[in-house]
This record gives C-alpha cells, sequence and structure tokens, in this order.
C-alpha cells in the first residue's frame, strides 16, 4: 500500500478484516490462505502490484491449538536428555583435563531436544520394516551422539575416555568420519556446508532408487541437522531449488537457530531464522518455524494489541543473544520494557519466571509437532527453522556467550553448576577426583525406555552397514573389441570410455546398477546416445515432445531413466555421484556410479566433496574429460588441466591413471569393479579420458599387471644402434613420445625403449610404502619398488613427457635407477592448436628428442652440438621465455 494512501471508508476496510477473522474461526485457515491467494491472483490479473513477501511473523508456525498431543514420556525423557548432556560434556571436559585435544561442549548443549525427540519418535533404525531414516548428525554434536551410544550400551566408557584419540585404536574420531568408525557414522559433515547439499542428493538419489527398482525407499526420510551459521556457506543453499523441483518429500533440514557462530552473531543486526524463511519459502519448500517454548503461548494469548508479535519482529538477533547472556530483570526492562502494553504482560511474573520463558528448540512438545508435520508433507521438502540457545544450560560458563563455541573446559565450580542444572546425581566427592560419566543401572525406568523406544523404531543410529551383494566381474573378453585395437579408425579414450559405459550395460546384471551422471556435457564426450538407450531420469517423466523427437539419439526424459543429467553443476553432480557410490553401505545394493566432466573443473571445484567422498568410503569411477593441459584445442587457460592428478592423489583411497589407449581404459576399469564391487575395497577412481582421435594398438601380451601398478613395457627397440635412451609418457603426449622414439631412431642413430606410465602417483605411492618397510626392517632383505625393479635393465638416461606440470612424474625420481629427465606443462595455458601447444609448452616429440640427446651429452655419451644441431633442425625457439613466468 502506498504511504500517501488515506483509507476514505474505514468502516469498509473493517468489514473486510471482520469477514476473515470469521472465515479463519468457522472454515479454518486454509480456507482464509485460498480466499486471500485468489485475490492476489485477481488483482495480479487486473494489473494491480501487490508486494511479496516470503516472511510470516516471528512467531510459531504451528499454532498451540493445533498442537497433538506429546506421545512419550516427559518426565523420564527430560531425566534422559540431563544425562545425555552430561555425559557429551564431561567427555570433551575429561579429554581436555589430560590432553589438548579441544572438542565442543556448546553445540549439543543447544541442540539435544531438537535429536531426542528424533531419537525418541521419529527416526527410523536399520531393523524397521520401511527401512532405516538418513540423519546427517551436525558435526559439531558428535560428543552428544557418543553419550547416547554409551548410554545403550553401544560404546564403552574406555572408549569415551579416548575421545579424539585414535591412534592407538578404540577411540572416537573428533567428528562424524565413516572412514575412521566405519560401522558408526554414516556421512562426514563437519566440512560446512556440504552436509545440506549432500542430504538432498541423497533424497534424490533415494527416490531415484525406488523408481528403478533397486530398492524399496518409500517412507524413509532423510535428516540434515544443519547450523543456521553453516548456512551461509554457498553450498548449503545451492541446491536447495533441485528438492523443490523434484518434490522430496522425504527431505527435512533442521536448522538448529541458536543464532551464535563460532566468533560471534550469525546476523547480530538481522534475524536468521526469517532470513532462512524467506530464502526457503521462495525456493518452494514448506518452512516450519519453531522459535517459542510452551511458556510463551499464555502471553501470546492474552497480547490482544498485537504489541508482542510487534516487539519480537523488532528485535535483532545481537539483541536475542544478549537476553540469554544476562537474567530476568534485563529481559524485563530491555526486551518487555520498551512498550507498556508489552510490560503489563509480565507484569504478574517474577524475574526468574521470565528468564525461564524458553526457546521453541527446547521444547519437546513444540518440536514434536513440527516433526509430525514435516514427516507428513507431500509433494514438498521441509525445513524447520528451530530457535534455540547455545551453551544450553551452561550458566555463566558460556551460556549465549560468543566465547561459546570455544568451550571445552570447565572448572570445578562449573562442572557443579552444570550438574545441579540438570541435576545428575554425582557428588561433590566424585567430582573432586575427577570428571565422571554417569550410566543408570540396566533396569532403570530410564534405560528400559530409551531401548523399548529404539526399538520400537528399529534399532540406534548412527550406524552404517555394508550388506550389500558383491557384483560380478566381467570377463575382460567382453571389452575384446578395444583390448585388439581399432585397426584403421581413429577414436578418442573418451569414446573408448563410452564404449566401455555401452558394454557394460548390456550387462544383464551389472547393466542395471551402472549410473551415468553428466553436468551437462554429454555432447561434448558423445554420451547422448544414453538419452534414448536408457533415458534421463526425471521424476515428472517428459511433459512435452523434445524438438529432436524425430532424430534417433533424441533428448529422453524418463520416470525410471538411469541417466543423471545434471546441468551446468559440477558440485550438485559429485554430491550425487557420492550417493550413488556409498550405495552399497545406505540401501544394501551396489552402485557403479560413472561421473564424467571436464577435467579442470574438477578438484579445484569440488575438492571438499572429493574429499568427503573419501571419508565416506565411497566406491565409483570419475572420469576427467578433455584431460591434460593441450587436449583441449581452442578453449585456453580456463579450461586447460595440468594439475588434476596430483589433487586428486591427495585423497589417500583415490587411485588415479592417465591411459592413452582404449585397452588401458578396459583394464583399469574393469579392475575397479573387480576392487570396488566384487572386493569391496574402499577405493574410488579418478581415470583421465582425452577427446582427441588416433588410432589404437592392440594390448601388448601380459601388459595388464604393469597397467595396474603404473607402469608397463610398450616397446621394446630391436635397432643394433650404440647410444640408447629410455622413454616414458602417459595420456595424449604419450603419443609423442612414440613419435619420438621413431625420429630418434631415424635421424640420430639411438635406439629408444618406450615405457607406458598410466599412473606416476601409484607408483609413488608404491614406493613411500617399500621405503618405509625398508626403514623398519633393517635385518630383513630390503624390497624394491615396483617401478625400480620394472627398470632394472633399462640401459640409458630416461626421459618422460606427460600433459601434466613437472611435479607429476618428478614424484618418481628417487625411484628410477638412472638419470631422469623431466619434461611438462608448467604455467597458464592458452588457446590454439594441439600442435601449437605442446610446441609452446616444450612437450612435442621434437622436445621429447631434444631432451634425450640432451640427456645423452651429459652422459658424455655426445657431443653437445649434436644437441643444438637438433635445436637447429626442427626450428625451436631457444631464447624464449618458457610459460612458467607471467
Amino acid at each position: 500500500m502506498s504511504e500517501m494512501f488515506i483509507d476514505q471508508d474505514p468502516q469498509e476496510t473493517q468489514e473486510w478484516i471482520d469477514a476473515l477473522e470469521a472465515v479463519v474461526e468457522f472454515e479454518g485457515s486454509e480456507k482464509a490462505q485460498h480466499l486471500i491467494a485468489s485475490l492476489i491472483e485477481k488483482a495480479r490479473v487486473h494489473g494491480i502490484d501487490i508486494p511479496y513477501s516470503a516472511n510470516t511473523p516471528y512467531i510459531n508456525t504451528i499454532a498451540p491449538e493445533e498442537q497433538e498431543n506429546y506421545p512419550g514420556d516427559l518426565s523420564l525423557e527430560k531425566r534422559m536428555r540431563a544425562l545425555l548432556r552430561w555425559n557429551a560434556m564431561a567427555m570433551v571436559a575429561r579429554a581436555n583435563k589430560y590432553t589438548s585435544v579441544g572438542g565442543h561442549i556448546a553445540s549439543y548443549a543447544s541442540s539435544c531436544t531438537l535429536y531426542e525427540v528424533g531419537m525418541n519418535h521419529f527416526f527410523k533404525g536399520p531393523k524397521h520394516e520401511l527401512g532405516a531414516d538418513m540423519v546427517f548428525f551436525q558435526g559439531h554434536t558428535a560428543p552428544g551422539m557418543y553419550s547416547r551410544a554409551f548410554m545403550e550400551g553401544r560404546l564403552n566408557e574406555d572408549q569415551l575416555h579416548k575421545f579424539r584419540q585414535e591412534v592407538d585404536g578404540n577411540g572416537l574420531s573428533s567428528y562424524p568420519h565413516p572412514w575412521l568408525m566405519s560401522d558408526f557414522w554414516q556421512f562426514p559433515t563437519v566440512s560446512m556446508g556440504l552436509g545440506p547439499l549432500m542430504a538432498i542428493y541423497q533424497a534424490r538419489f533415494m527416490k531415484y532408487m525406488h523408481a528403478r527398482g533397486l530398492a524399496k525407499t518409500e517412507g524413509r526420510k532423510v535428516w540434515a541437522y544443519l547450523g543456521d551459521g553453516e548456512m551461509d556457506e554457498p553450498e548449503s543453499r545451492g541446491a536447495i531449488q533441485l528438492a523443490k523441483r523434484e518434490k522430496l518429500d522425504n527431505l527435512i533440514f533442521v536448522i538448529n537457530c541458536n543464532l551464535q557462530r563460532l566468533d560471534g552473531p550469525v546476523r547480530g543486526n538481522d534475524k536468521i531464522i526469517q532470513e532462512l524463511e524467506g530464502v526457503f519459502r521462495g525456493a518452494g519448500w514448506s518452512v516450519i518455524k519453531v522459535i517459542w517454548g510452551s511458556g510463551w503461548d499464555r502471553l501470546l494469548q492474552k497480547d490482544t494489541s498485537g504489541k508482542l508479535i510487534e516487539r519480537m519482529g523488532e528485535v535483532v538477533d545481537g539483541e536475542y543473544q544478549a537476553y540469554k547472556a544476562k537474567d530476568g530483570a534485563f529481559v524485563r526492562e530491555h526486551f518487555f520494557g520498551k512498550y507498556p502494553e508489552t510490560r503489563a504482560l509480565v507484569e504478574d511474573m517474577t524475574d526468574d519466571e521470565i528468564f525461564k520463558l524458553s526457546r521453541g528448540g527446547h521444547s519437546p512438545r513444540k518440536i514434536y509437532n513440527a516433526y509430525k508435520r514435516a514427516s507428513e508433507a507431500k509433494g514438498q521438502p521441509t525445513v524447520i527453522l528451530a530457535k534455540t540457545i547455545k551453551g544450553y544450560g551452561m550458566g555463566q560458563y558460556g551460556e549465549a556467550a560468543n566465547t561459546a563455541h570455544q568451550q571445552k573446559k570447565l572448572d570445578i565450580d562449573g562442572l557443579k553448576y552444570f550438574r545441579d542444572r540438570f541435576s545428575v546425581p554425582i557428588s561433590n566427592e566424585a567430582l573432586d577426583k575427577d570428571i565422571p560419566f554417569y550410566r543408570p543401572e540396566e533396569n532403570s525406568d530410564i534405560m528400559r525406555y530409551m531401548k523399548e523406544r529404539r526399538e520400537a523404531l528399529g534399532g540406534s543410529l548412527p550406524a552404517r552397514h555394508d550388506d550389500a551383494e558383491p557384483l560380478p566381474v566381467p570377463d575382460m573378453d567382453a571389452f575384446k573389441m578395444l583390448t585388439d585395437g581399432t585397426g584403421d579408425r581413429e577414436m578418442s579414450t573418451t569414446m573408448a570410455f563410452v564404449r566401455i559405459i555401452s558394454i557394460l550395460l548390456r550387462d544383464k546384471t551389472l547393466g542395471p546398477r551402472v549410473v551415468p551422471i553428466i553436468p551437462d556435457e554429454a555432447r561434448t564426450f558423445g554420451m547422448e546416445g544414453l538419452f534414448r538407450q536408457v533415458g534421463i531420469y526425471d521424476p515428472a517423466g517428459q511433459l512435452y515432445q523434445p524438438m529432436d523427437s524425430d532424430q534417433l539419439m533424441w533428448y529422453k526424459e524418463s520416470a525410471n531413466g538411469q541417466v543423471f543429467e545434471e546441468g551446468i553443476n559440477e558440485a550438485g553432480s559429485m554430491a550425487n555421484w557420492v550417493a550413488a557410490a556409498t550405495a552399497y553401505a545406505n540401501y544394501g545394493v551396489s552402485m557403479i556410479p560413472f561421473y564424467i566432466y571436464y577435467s579442470m573443473f574438477g578438484f579445484q571445484r569440488i575438492g571438499d566433496l572429493a574429499w568427503a567422498a573419501g571419508d565416506s568410503r565411497a566406491r565409483g569411477f570419475l572420469i576427467g574429460g578433455t584431460a591434460g593441459r593441450t587436449t583441449l584445442e581452442g578453449e585456453g587457460l580456463q579450461h586447460q588441466d595440468g594439475h588434476n592428478l596430483i589433487q586428486f592423489d591427495h585423497v589417500p583411497n583415490c587411485l588415479t591413471y592417465d591411459p592413452t589407449f582404449a585397452y588401458e581404459m578396459a583394464v583399469i576399469i574393469r579392475d575397479g569393479i573387480r576392487r570396488m564391487m566384487h572386493n569391496k575395497e574402499d577405493v574410488y577412481y579418478y581415470i583421465t579420458g582425452m577427446n582427441e582421435n588416433y588410432i589404437h594398438p592392440a594390448m601388448p601380451e601380459g601388459a595388464e599387471e604393469g597397467i595396474l601398478k603404473g607402469i608397463y613395457p610398450f616397446k621394446k627397440s630391436t635397432a643394433k644402434h650404440k647410444l640408447k635412451v629410455q622413454l616414458m609418457g602417459s595420456g595424449t603426449i604419450f603419443r609423442e613420445v612414440i613419435a619420438a622414439a621413431e625420429m630418434l631412431e631415424a635421424d640420430w642413430k639411438v635406439a629408444a625403449d618406450i615405457w607406458g606410465v598410466p599412473s606416476f602417483n601409484l607408483l609413488r605411492r608404491d614406493g613411500i610404502e617399500t621405503t618405509r618397510w625398508n626403514t623398519l626392517h633393517p635385518t630383513d632383505k630390503p624390497k624394491v619398488p615396483y617401478v625400480t625393479e620394472v627398470l632394472k635393465d633399462a640401459k640409458g638416461p630416461f626421459v618422460v613427457a606427460t600433459d601434466y606440470i613437472r611435479d607429476y612424474p618428478e614424484r618418481i625420481r628417487q625411484y628410477v635407477p638412472g638419470d631422469y629427465y623431466v619434461l611438462g606443462t608448467d604455467g597458464f595455458g592458452r588457446s590454439d592448436t594441439r600442435e601449437q601447444l605442446r610446441k609452446f609448452f616444450e612437450v612435442d616429440r621434437h622436445y621429447v628428442v631434444v631432451e634425450a640427446l640432451k640427456a645423452l651429452a651429459d652422459a658424455g655419451s655426445i657431443k653437445p652440438e649434436i644437441v643444438a644441431d637438433a635445436i637447429k633442425k626442427y626450428g625451436l625457439d631457444a631464447d624464449k621465455v618458457f610459460p612458467t613466468h607471467a
């Protein structure tokens, strides 16, 4: 409404308001909502500008009269929460009394009720008839989950004594880490923002598994527990539109709005709950606000003036934080005291009663009703915004303080305060000696109740199980068309990969388990044939006739499609890949996910997720398409990858390969299926693919072992020349190495053996492992690194060239038994042809020849003038500035 508008007929306005009140009273809020929406729609048809607001008043979404009775024993659950809070606090405080390992008390203190309502009434366990829910526990609340597991008898006191002390075994990891506690944690969540993103794609993959008939998932939910500060991460909000678009009513976000991040307020000058409500409502989510506890219901009912709701809405979060850090008198004066109407509301209350007015996130009744409504949602995801107090119950020792997140110790007075605040039955004498844990007797009412509730819901959480049946390994004969070579036909390794996918899809057992994931580059990679072959997954099916429907490979979407076509979204694609790559643990079904993408848009865009995949014990294949710094013509600096092979090697359980030929790709992928899906090894693969077409030879006899370990003899020279060198390479530049060998023999009478090196990284790992073993077994016969053993009889210097920065092949220098010379593509890329780029980076066949001759000159085998002759012969610019310089 315009600020200049003067209501000439206030009586008519009041009649409209009275009519609305009558509709609400006699026909309900849904009818009123429908009427208002219809009026707004009609107004817009007439060109009336109706301001849009995604916000509702700063009160609870569920009115008191809409609440259902709490189904549990409130008194018992309150005592249970007190013990859980105590043991979680004691675990952290005790660890830091004897060590300096850190930890967090305040996060679980604020969210205990949020978790316990779920644990006692909602979270389905692995034995439930519908299957287990998936719960993404907030990383900093791990002590609370250990505390509950201790109460349930899943963890013992010795393990609690070893919180964050794992090296000698039987300790508890700092945060949720499936790699470190593989039968306990399902999802690594402490890297902020990844929990929300992975939860969305896990909920989506749950629907996918059901749609394709691979798992029964109806009734299962994905619960993601998040922090309000965490929601500032781009990943936290980056995929919320997907959840609405695909109607993920199996997804529930619970955002613990304690108004504080690590150093201070999340929004000191604003209101994070209102901000998040606007974001999620605008994205189409159902939003349930749980702001005020039951004590506020009476005050809101008394608030006939509307001033209390007005005051609630105008106070910023920085002030709300201060209220809980002070006392009741402060709240009376600074919150209620602004208006006479609000001051009058609390005239009959003591300061202590005012201070005890709780926030909604600490009210089991309020949380239960929010969870119930969210669990019953149809057609859209739900976010619950629960207002809590960071460090709840810690009083002057950290409650609502800016320093609460760093609180990991309590002195004796703090321990006694915490004990008394939650009525924990521990004596002063016991506290004077140590910080004891408390677990009631097995036959106590608390223990019986806790176990009965979890048994009724299907068993304890968190829990992780690998019950998937091993998949068969395809025979090598299935890939014969690739291992026999391509004859006169040219193809790229990317096309070889596509043929491998096609072979696997035709396998009756393996075919349904293949999950192709493509971020809007299917046509770049020659994979558009999959659209028609197995369809693109979309729960809505295809509601339109595609413009290319008259073509052979038309764009086919299907409710049970197999391909994920993710659009321009590397992070979402990777999160989807992680969901598929951990299906063996979350659905009891092994899947074979392949995510192919521009290699340059790899680790540096999704590195955090790549690391989380390792921690999650993911099993699957990442294909870095158009890999290498010179293979991609024309595109230039931002598309040219010369480093991802090194970056992916930083993930300890990621195996990296840079194949040149189709037979290498086939051997690697087949063995990956054997190791991951048959032997159930917790590794995953990063494999490069190139878009350069060339003829692929047949696989040399006996090459399989060397391909998988990282090096194999491609061709031994039969020339009788006196001079000899050893040439090595991988990926697209390996063909330049092969050409260089021919030039050395023809032009310079130098024999050259050629070695394919699909993985310098694996050779390095083997070298490190072997060297370590030798150090620790000084009296035993030394072991020999694989690359050293393979090259032990090789004569002459070793020259290596790849399409990657020098650091990549340099990693095996100490294990090569001879002089070692390295060429690489350091520096920024350029736009040009492959030939020009390889000349620019000095990795083409001419530079390989010159480097080999220089190696011989350094060894005194030839004169330096011969090297100069070669430089002149090939027209190389010896004085240009190398591209490592700006």
